[in-house]
């Protein structure tokens, strides 16, 4: 378990996880993954909690937004290969989920970064406060930190 800094994370700490292949593409003139695709793998994290195939959180007429993404960069992630992300939910409120997400490669956190969703009325266009199946399902999602 984290003792709470940012070296110390393992993906272990997280009971979500998912991974995601670098591509050539993904890297810039320094030769290391671009900034920008570290949100691209903080959305894959929260895809599958979202979409997860078993019990997705996804209510129809529903879907989430982001607002917000707030990213401290670690350390250089490197082609080729993969990232291993790992998602966990630190606070619950009445539409939205705040997240701490994590992406890891080769056994090192190179990316910190906490997440908000905020669950979205898709007819109305305004949030919507969560079911208590949702509450329940983003409840296993928690993890002390």
């Amino acid at each position: 378990m984290s003792d709470g800094t940012k070296t110390d994370l393992r993906l272990e700490d997280f009971p979500g996880r998912a991974y995601d292949k670098l591509r050539y593409g993904d890297t810039d003139r320094q030769g290391h993954v671009n900034n920008a695709v570290f949100a691209t793998f903080m959305e894959t994290g929260r895809v599958e909690l979202i979409y997860a195939e078993d019990e997705p959180l996804l209510e129809p007429g529903f879907s989430f937004v982001l607002a917000k993404l707030d990213i401290d960069y670690l350390a250089e992630v490197l082609w080729p290969g993969t990232v291993e992300i790992g998602t966990r939910v630190l606070k619950v409120g009445r539409s939205s989920a705040t997240m701490e997400q994590a992406v890891f490669q080769n056994g090192i956190c190179c990316a910190l970064a906490l997440t908000v969703v905020v669950h979205f009325d898709q007819q109305t266009r305004k949030s919507h406060p969560f079911s208590e199946d949702q509450r329940f399902r983003l409840a296993r999602w928690m993890q002390a930190v």
